[in-house]
């Protein structure tokens, strides 16, 4: 029988306040016509949630994602669920929980999720290179051959994935999002997907910082598409310091891959419980994660 995380990691409790769902990093709380995101600081690597938090790291993800759904409705390239990260804007029953919320929680509103995560890669990196090694394609695309480790893409690439609660997502080709979704939406998310992607590139890389690639959600409001959970952070996406860029090799990266790096010299099955963190690698991924977050938006994190 497989060894399950304890609930004890999946922490943050709003006596009072309905929890629906609690993720490896995420909780998420019922409200009245719309649902309250809290990103924790805790940290998942090889789909376990290890023992030490990574400090600052939820407030990064909020700020950050706000940053990039300010940008979406700034260029009006697409609808999405923010409502308000500011706590001063949450309603009077979450007050008394300041100290838990603020900086790390988010107002949305309330849809239904696709169940497909939309990929889009512009590097060789990841699964899609494990997959083009095989198969000199990914999610069923043919890609030239000689590409390396790391290389750009001629031009970014959609590849889906399915959504997996626990364990790891599943890489599947446009065709199967199709039969999940529909020829129509999958269609449109493709093309918001790319069109977020590309802009939010282009941008990144003016502050010196590459996408490699990234993840979205979309949700159905109706029949009006919109963007939802997180978007464009170091936990949804790869960041490589531009100016170390080299094809041929793994990259540096500012989000967890210094952890997993870590983890990979010790002996661990990678499964339930994980090994606890050196200090110096607690430290030194939080200051990755602050790092990229004043790149991107020019800002120290409050």
């Amino acid at each position: 029988m497989d060894k399950k995380q304890p609930d004890t990691l999946r922490g943050i409790e709003l006596p009072g306040i309905k929890k629906v769902n609690s993720g490896k990093v995420r909780e998420i709380f019922e409200l009245e016509g719309m649902l309250l995101l809290v990103a924790s600081d805790r940290l998942s690597a090889f789909d376990v949630v290890l023992p030490d938090p990574i400090p600052y790291k939820g407030t990064v993800l909020t700020q950050m994602s706000k940053f990039w759904f300010d940008q979406l409705t700034e260029n009006q390239i697409v609808e999405h669920h923010l409502i308000s990260v500011d706590f001063d804007e949450f309603p009077e029953q979450l007050k008394r929980y300041r100290a838990e919320l603020e900086g790390r929680s988010t107002l949305v509103r309330k849809c239904k999720p696709l169940p497909i995560e939309c990929v889009v890669r512009g590097y060789m990196a990841g699964s899609g290179w494990k997959e083009y090694q095989k198969s000199e394609s990914i999610c069923g695309i043919k890609l030239p051959a000689g590409l390396t480790e790391s290389s750009k893409l001629p031009e970014a690439i959609f590849t889906p994935s399915t959504k997996a609660e626990t364990g790891h997502d599943i890489n599947i080709s446009f065709e199967e999002a199709v039969e999940m979704v529909g020829p129509e939406i999958a269609s449109r998310v493709r093309d918001f997907s790319l069109k977020i992607y590309t802009s939010a590139s282009d941008y990144a890389r003016s502050k010196g910082i590459i996408i490699c690639d990234t993840k979205f959600e979309f949700g159905q409001v109706g029949d009006d598409l919109i963007l939802i959970d997180e978007v464009l952070t170091p936990d949804s996406s790869r960041f490589w310091p531009a100016d170390e860029y080299e094809a041929g090799r793994a990259q540096a990266s500012y989000d967890k891959q210094y952890v997993r790096d870590y983890l990979e010299t010790l002996d661990w099955d990678k499964t339930y419980p994980g090994p606890k963190l050196p200090a110096s690698v607690i430290e030194a991924t939080s200051a990755r994660y602050l790092e990229a977050f004043k790149k991107l938006t020019g800002k120290d994190l409050v």
